[in-house]
């Protein structure tokens, strides 16, 4: 587990820590204005401090938790991806998309994830540990700079990269009230999308908070034993007790539940199968989005074409399902999770195996 560092800490935790080191209660205020709100990198940047405090901070709760080992921009400039190095060693990815209106960053929770959906190369990496409030912010407030740069800010945040939020819930819905915080980075709470492959127990605790971020399902199929293939966790969390869960989930919030499916060619995308998802939601508030496979190499998987999600969309559709096409952003520079940690992953094994 990496050290604390400041971006861990919510506002008051801060407030408290500030206080142990004798200093007034103002410079608590101090530090999350300049973290936060003018996004300094360093506290060498953090000029409204003094020196002697500035070096103090950095010795006893260092700034960032994470470093750009690598990072890679599509070419029509729309999506970045980077590869970050935490303070421990190990490494996971996030990624900026630029939409005409939004600017979405897409998160990881967790280094590797233990769910292993048959489609996801972070799967196939396995399981390594939970990332901290402070490393999951932090990967937000990267991208927030390099917006800074360009005039631009971050619009929403989804927690759909590498792992579970739900398998890390505490620290996944602490980074939520860190970036939400109105003195802060004050991103609004419907801004936020958690994305789950639907573990029940997170749901329940999730539709308990009094925040007003969007949930979301990684579906994928509509009968188990399709889902059980590709999803495994289905296997624990079957389909009637996980709408069950977001039928609760809706009655409490009066929220939409927003269902993902990545259509994979031959797989998942045929007519029928779409059918078996519009019984499945029939009568909730939802909406389906649905995703060409974002394909991983050496797996069989591909994405379907054009013309049957388009045939799968206008299905739903006629069975009064709400659906969005969402072409996949980043496919030419391996956006999809896992893809650049797997690839830096093997280059290194190469490395490591070459002749010196």
């Amino acid at each position: 587990m990496s050290e604390r560092t400041l971006y861990d800490l919510e506002q008051d935790e801060l407030q408290a820590f500030v206080a142990d080191l004798g200093e007034p209660a103002f410079r608590a205020r101090q530090i999350w204005h300049a973290a936060y709100k003018d996004l300094a990198s360093t506290y060498a940047e953090f000029t409204t401090l003094s020196k002697p405090l500035r070096a103090l901070l950095s010795e006893r709760l260092p700034l960032s938790p994470l470093t750009v080992v690598d990072s890679i921009t599509s070419r029509d400039g729309r999506t970045d991806k980077c590869l970050f190095r935490l303070n421990d060693g190990e490494t996971m990815e996030a990624v900026l998309m630029r939409y005409d209106e939004r600017r979405t960053v897409c998160v990881s929770t967790q280094v590797g994830c233990a769910i292993a959906c048959a489609f996801c190369a972070t799967g196939k990496s396995g399981f390594t540990r939970n990332l901290t409030a402070g490393e999951i912010a932090a990967q937000v407030l990267h991208f927030a700079r390099v917006l800074a740069a360009r005039d631009e800010r971050v619009t929403n945040v989804v927690y759909m990269g590498m792992g579970e939020p739900f398998l890390n819930y505490d620290e996944t819905m602490k980074s939520i009230r860190i970036l939400n915080d109105q003195d802060g980075f004050s991103l609004g709470a419907r801004s936020f999308t958690v994305s789950t492959v639907g573990i029940i127990p997170g749901i329940e605790r999730f539709t308990q908070e009094n925040l007003q971020v969007n949930l979301a399902i990684s579906l994928h199929a509509g009968d188990n034993d399709l889902r059980t293939r590709l999803v495994p966790a289905n296997a624990s969390y079957p389909l009637k007790p996980l709408i069950d869960a977001c039928r609760a989930y809706i009655e409490r919030t009066h929220r939409r539940v927003t269902f993902e499916v990545a259509l994979i060619d031959g797989v998942n995308d045929d007519i029928p199968a779409a059918r078996t998802i519009a019984r499945l939601l029939s009568g909730l508030l939802c909406h389906v989005n649905l995703i060409p496979l974002n394909p991983v190499p050496g797996s069989s998987f591909r994405p379907s074409s054009r013309e049957r999600v388009d045939a799968f969309a206008q299905e739903l559709r006629h069975a009064g399902i709400n659906a969005t096409v969402r072409m996949g952003r980043g496919v030419k520079i391996r956006a999809g999770c896992g893809q650049l940690r797997s690839l830096a992953e093997r280059q290194q094994g190469q490395s490591e195996r070459s002749p010196r």
